[in-house]
């Protein structure tokens, strides 16, 4: 069975009959995968392999970007510019449609960012990221050493690229992503196995942070990439694969189990409801019943 059903309403988010589909594997582990709505492909990040790929229904897979400085979460901007978290050089960088590379963060008060991880944008053009260590660790990035003494998340303005941090108390802050108002931001917070929800004001500044939802580790894995679906449900990647809460209560709904972690999974396809999850090795989709947001 490829789902735990936790709650009946559950049914309502993907058909239980539906088997996943493996795409591409061969990976040493996959992340970060963002879905073209024009072009309709998905690409991803696989971290130790230092490189970024890309596959469509058309022409399959096909490396995107080698060396990727230890790539890990991707998005598009509102003009379709893939903007991603490096975790070798501690950087947020924006490929510009000429294909050059922009510096969009590297630096809070004059020291280096940590690693940025995973990274959205809001419908105005700003952009969100979180900032754990992950990076500065074997297999993944660069071991060195901090020059912060906190993990953040932050916020750099769409209209004039200033850097704002936005709240540090986290242990690592990891995916996050907005509500479907963009009223509120959730972040999970990998080691204390849960996720946080901020009401996020207009300027982007944030408010609240109390827990949505706690994971249990009875399983592999931990929370990691972080979806709100065009219905509000939250998907979160956690113990066993993905987790499916409703979106006012935080109640488990369900899970989509996977063989290996899933760090991060998106929405595309024609209808926005072929569900693309990044899983260690692998590449998979299945068919869910609620659609995704596209990114632009």
């Amino acid at each position: 069975m490829d789902f735990e059903i936790v709650d009946p309403r559950f049914n309502d988010v993907v058909d239980p009959s539906q088997q996943r589909k493996t795409l591409a594997e061969g990976f040493q582990f996959t992340e970060g995968p963002i879905w073209h709505p024009y072009d309709r492909h998905v690409t991803f990040s696989d971290i130790p392999a230092d490189s970024m790929h890309r596959w469509s229904a058309e022409a399959g897979l096909s490396t995107y970007r080698s060396p990727s400085h230890n790539a890990n979460g991707n998005t598009y901007d509102k003009q379709g510019r893939i903007l991603t978290c490096e975790h070798a050089t501690s950087r947020v960088v924006r490929e510009e449609h000429d294909g050059s590379i922009s510096v969009l963060a590297s630096h809070w008060d004059g020291k280096e960012l940590n690693s940025p991880n995973d990274i959205v944008v809001r419908s105005n053009g700003d952009i969100f990221f979180t900032d754990p260590t992950f990076g500065r660790g074997p297999g993944v990035g660069i071991v060195r050493p901090l020059d912060l003494d906190f993990r953040g998340v932050y916020k750099i303005d769409g209209a004039t690229g200033e850097l704002s941090l936005l709240a540090k108390d986290f242990v690592q802050p990891n995916g996050l992503a907005f509500s479907v108002d963009e009223s509120v931001l959730f972040v999970a917070d990998t080691p204390q196995m849960h996720i946080r929800k901020f009401a996020c004001a207009e300027d982007g500044s944030l408010s609240g942070g109390e827990v949505f939802a706690q994971q249990t580790s009875g399983k592999p894995g931990a929370p990691d990439g972080l979806k709100v679906a065009s219905t509000g449900h939250v998907f979160c990647a956690g113990p066993g694969g993905v987790h499916v809460y409703e979106p006012e209560s935080g109640e488990l709904l369900g899970i989509f189990l996977m063989p290996k972690f899933c760090a991060n999974f998106t929405w595309g396809g024609t209808d926005m409801k072929t569900f693309f999850m990044t899983s260690t090795n692998h590449l998979y989709c299945v068919q869910t019943k609620v659609a995704g947001v596209p990114l632009f």
